[in-house]
């Protein structure tokens, strides 16, 4: 999710066609294109420049709403239905072949689902399935100790700088309690999907969210060429 804006001038943004299949946005104020990916201009008078990055939560709509019922919702017009993509776009999807050949001996598919972390200019993929069996997943990229967790949806995953008063902590989830509730191992404070302590010595903190971008496997190793992959008895590429 990016920023609409350049210095100042607002820009809308409509399809310019599908570049290995990233959007490709034209803006009427100027005739650039941009990529979506990257929030870059790739062509026209604005080329180079990047489009400021808003935070975003990519979880599903129960748990949103869960955490903030007063939220508005963005509803589908019904006099632009047949422009919409169809609740299957992605089955369909998987029939295209990527335009970026796998690389003999790629450990994941091309389509795999992952979460790319980028930290300092050192890039991760976390296979989605792994995360979800694994989850919650502590980790370090770029000097930064990590905590990656799905929600108890199976669906939406957060990422947190797990440090609390310079000390990173280890975190474990609870079985069976839904809302999820994970649990430190140094003050056996508990925490929420949200990344709040909501009881224990540490109540009333919250760890930093850290950016995440769920993609496609061959889509993410294009953009970041050395990342490496969490993904126990597979290779990295770049290691």
């Amino acid at each position: 999710m990016w920023k609409a804006a350049v210095d100042g001038q607002v820009l809308h943004f409509e399809l310019a066609g599908i570049n290995n299949q990233n959007f490709i946005m034209r803006d009427a104020e100027t005739g650039s294109w941009w990529q979506q990916v990257t929030g870059e201009a790739i062509q026209g008078p604005l080329k180079g420049r990047r489009l400021e990055l808003v935070p975003w939560d990519e979880v599903s709509f129960a748990l949103w709403r869960r955490e903030r019922p007063d939220s508005r919702v963005l509803r589908a017009d019904a006099r632009y239905a047949e422009h919409y993509a169809a609740a299957d776009w992605d089955q369909d999807m998987d029939r295209y072949p990527t335009v970026v050949p796998p690389p003999p001996g790629d450990p994941l598919p091309p389509r795999e689902l992952v979460v790319g972390v980028e930290i300092g200019g050192e890039a991760k993929a976390y296979p989605f399935a792994v995360l979800a069996e694994r989850s919650p997943v502590v980790d370090e990229i770029g000097g930064v100790p990590l905590l990656v967790v799905v929600g108890e949806d199976g669906k939406s995953v957060r990422c947190f700088d797990r440090r609390v008063d310079g000390e990173a902590l280890d975190f474990y989830r609870l079985p069976g309690l839904a809302p999820l509730r994970l649990v430190d191992a140094r003050t056996a404070s508990e925490w929420d999907f949200a990344g709040r302590a909501l009881a224990g010595p540490l109540a009333g903190r919250e760890l930093a969210r850290v950016r995440t971008l769920k993609d496609y496997w061959f889509d993410w190793r294009l953009y970041h060429p050395q990342t490496r992959l969490y993904a126990a008895g597979l290779s990295s590429p770049g290691d």
